[in-house]
């Protein structure tokens, strides 16, 4: 039978975590390694999600090859492989990022995060371009497909070598670097909570999981790029 000693001892045992440590944790490594877990099933569904666009791809290039090796000429290979490399680097700043939290240096750790940040802001910038041009050429996806602007009474702006049925190339091209391009913004956006935390400096060596975990979403959001870029791009 446990005394009235014991039973103090044992309320009073939550009391004896760190402050970053959940009531429902038992040790600081216990909760990393379920919030890594975690992340890791999430990051398996978004895989999962873009899987399906791949083989939707996939398919429908396989229905008309010539279709689709025709419209990806008409994509800029050159901005292209500058948002590769742009997220290449980008991959790597996230994980200096994680690298100096683990150390404790709490100023390189915001360096390498903002940096990671610019580079997405970069990424966006390409991209805003990019798309720019495909709607004043009309390369759109749908009915609006060769109308400049959205108009619809306007001729076609390009010339006849690109088939009619090239709507269905720009349409998965516009959902899935689309898709890509919001797991940039909430890339963005979760990477500047870390900021924000790390700069009101809740994080230490023994505690960055949320810098970690946050690396983790990018190198995500980067290797999605890595498997669009050539797909689009490159292979058509």
């Amino acid at each position: 039978m446990s005394s009235p000693s014991d039973a103090t001892a044992h309320d009073a045992h939550p009391h004896e975590h760190p402050s970053y440590v959940q009531h429902h944790f038992d040790t600081a490594a216990q909760q990393y390694d379920t919030a890594k877990l975690g992340m890791w099933v999430f990051i398996a569904t978004e895989i999962l999600m873009f899987g399906g666009l791949f083989v939707a791809y996939a398919l429908m290039k396989a229905r008309e090859p010539d279709v689709f090796i025709a419209g990806h000429h008409y994509l800029n290979k050159e901005m292209g492989a500058l948002n590769t490399v742009v997220l290449l680097f980008s991959s790597l700043t996230a994980a200096l990022a994680v690298r100096s939290s683990q150390l404790g240096k709490r100023n390189e750790t915001s360096a390498w995060l903002v940096t990671t940040i610019l580079c997405a802001c970069v990424f966006l910038v390409v991209k805003y371009f990019e798309y720019s041009h495909k709607i004043e050429e009309g390369l759109l996806p749908g009915r609006y497909f060769g109308h400049p602007f959205f108009d619809m009474s306007a001729a076609p702006a390009f010339h006849e070598a690109l088939p009619s049925r090239a709507n269905m190339f720009f349409g998965l091209y516009f959902i899935m670097t689309g898709l890509h391009g919001l797991h940039v913004l909430i890339g963005m956006g979760i990477l500047s909570w870390v900021l924000l935390r790390n700069i009101r400096g809740e994080f230490s060596a023994e505690y960055f999981t949320a810098v970690d975990l946050g690396a983790l979403y990018w190198h995500l959001v980067d290797l999605v790029w890595i498997y669009l870029f050539p797909l689009l791009y490159l292979i058509g």
